[in-house]
């Protein structure tokens, strides 16, 4: 089910609120024990909605979704088991402490292996073969899998409550907070991804089991803004995208380097929108979701970039991976070995296509040169190092866009030739919008005017997505008070939004 589409704002949004909060609303009028159970009510009153969310395009998916969380829940219970049963208080029974941390060494290790093994059928098995088929000149059968959506999300999310188990922090969590946690709707499918200290402590909160009125204004004016990013913006580009994508033999050198442009703001604001309407839809529910992104086209350097741009899966990596590798406590060639580690595993995480693999290593082997002439690169100008960065950056896209990777460098190879200079007339077509049209003809000949020079709606998106990335202030970078004014702009918004919808396309995360 997609954030953006009638049957979720109208029906399925309101009635998950309405339920939600009527059963928290059962639980203040009753007594202490009965709250609890009314307060259990509402998270199983998430998490049928949640399930119904993922279910909706496909039931499929819904067995994976729950046979992953019940599997998950298991291994944890017996790892918190064992750290309750073996680990005497005294200190004593050192050799049995030892033998309990082996056990759950391979408890952990054994959850781990199921959770990326199941990664690995579901998003790699093809991949895998037809590689291991041209490798070896072999005859495998493809198995044609479709895609969980969120596959990645939610495993990693899981991934990281069995290491935290391993380390004793998930001990008094119930399996209904839990597979709340897990299967939270508006953070299930494309993120931000979720720690569980961020999360079950704030179900457990008594003060967010009541309707604020303020979170609910923060929460609309949040998702208009990610409604506004995802539908007006990023969909914008993305037919600007798909049409030159579609044949690059026939564009111009100018016309890709356009459309690797629009790639970059595409990616952006369809990314970052669906964060922020998972973060205004968590706010209704008088939840917090963590931020996941904090002007990454700000950067000025690679290393600042990743500091920036989906900053939960940043965490995740340096928490679960890098850390645990050694991090740059063991030397510095270990330190880069381990950089370049992490950011082939972020490739990886991205898709089976040697594309997204060749992106990350490229990443990987930024950020190493990035540490290793950080001096020289910080007496660089700002203005210039952020030209090289975005410069950088938006190239990088070209690879993780295109189909293949011969493919990715055959556009590079036309861009940097500038063999032709020409911009096709195509281009500007796919920027004009009725609705800005009819807005024009109102103002009579003005208006009229300004239609006739379509060139310039390509202008203003690029003009409004520079603005945007580079001066505004990030939504949680400012304390929202509700006014009239955000209120007015919450509802024009949306109401813009939601006559688009029908030229909406799903969010480009939900492939990863």
């Amino acid at each position: 089910m997609l954030f953006n589409s009638y049957y979720f704002l109208i029906y399925f949004l309101p009635i998950v609120l309405l339920c939600y909060y009527g059963a928290h609303a059962a639980g203040n009028k009753a007594s202490e024990d009965k709250a609890y159970m009314w307060h259990k009510a509402a998270l199983w009153v998430l998490i049928v909605a949640s399930f119904i969310f993922y279910a909706y395009d496909n039931v499929y998916y819904l067995t994976l979704l729950a046979g992953s969380i019940l599997i998950n829940w298991f291994i944890a219970l017996i790892m918190n088991g064992r750290i309750k049963s073996g680990k005497p208080a005294d200190g004593t029974n050192l050799s049995g402490d030892h033998v309990c941390d082996t056990l759950q060494k391979l408890i952990l290790a054994a959850g781990i292996i199921i959770d990326i093994g199941v990664i690995f059928y579901f998003k790699y098995y093809d991949f895998f073969i037809e590689n291991m088929n041209a490798l070896f000149k072999a005859d495998f059968n493809l198995r044609h899998i479709v895609l969980p959506l969120g596959i990645s999300f939610f495993t990693f999310q899981q991934i990281s409550y069995l290491v935290d188990t391993y380390r004793g922090e998930t001990t008094d969590y119930s399996f209904t907070e839990y597979a709340a946690f897990v299967s939270f709707f508006p953070q299930l499918v494309a993120g931000p991804i979720v720690l569980h200290s961020e999360l079950i402590p704030q179900y457990r909160d008594r003060s967010r089991w009541k309707i604020s009125a303020d979170r609910i204004a923060e929460g609309l004016y949040v998702l208009a803004m990610g409604m506004f990013k995802k539908v007006i913006i990023a969909d914008k580009f993305g037919q600007a995208v798909t049409w030159a994508w579609i044949d690059t033999a026939s564009r111009s050198s100018v016309d890709m380097l356009l459309a690797s442009l629009f790639y970059t703001f595409q990616l952006y604001f369809d990314f970052s929108g669906y964060c922020d309407m998972a973060i205004g839809i968590a706010k209704l529910f008088s939840l917090d979701l963590p931020v996941n992104f904090n002007s990454p086209y700000k950067a000025v350097s690679i290393n600042d970039f990743w500091k920036r741009w989906h900053m939960t899966l940043t965490r995740f990596l340096t928490n679960y991976i890098y850390i645990p590798l050694g991090g740059n406590r063991k030397g510095r060639v270990r330190t880069y070995i381990n950089i370049l580690i992490v950011f082939l595993v972020s490739g990886i995480w991205h898709g089976a296509n040697w594309t997204f693999i060749l992106w990350g290593v490229l990443h990987g082997i930024l950020q190493v040169l990035n540490r290793m002439c950080k001096k020289i690169w910080d007496k660089v100008p700002k203005a210039i190092a952020w030209f090289v960065t975005f410069f950088i950056v938006n190239m990088l896209w070209i690879i993780f866009y295109a189909p293949s990777v011969s493919e990715g460098l055959s556009v590079w190879v036309k861009i940097c030739s500038f063999s032709d200079m020409h911009i096709s007339s195509d281009i500007f077509l796919l920027f004009i919008m009725k609705e800005v049209n009819m807005i024009l003809a109102m103002l009579g000949p003005v208006g009229a005017l300004a239609t006739t020079y379509y060139q310039w709606y390509m202008i203003m998106y690029l003009i409004l997505s520079f603005v945007i990335c580079l001066c505004c202030k990030n939504l949680h970078e400012e304390r929202f008070r509700p006014t009239v004014g955000k209120a007015v702009l919450s509802a024009l918004l949306l109401i813009w939004a939601v006559v688009s919808f029908s030229g909406v396309s799903t969010f480009l995360y939900f492939n990863f």
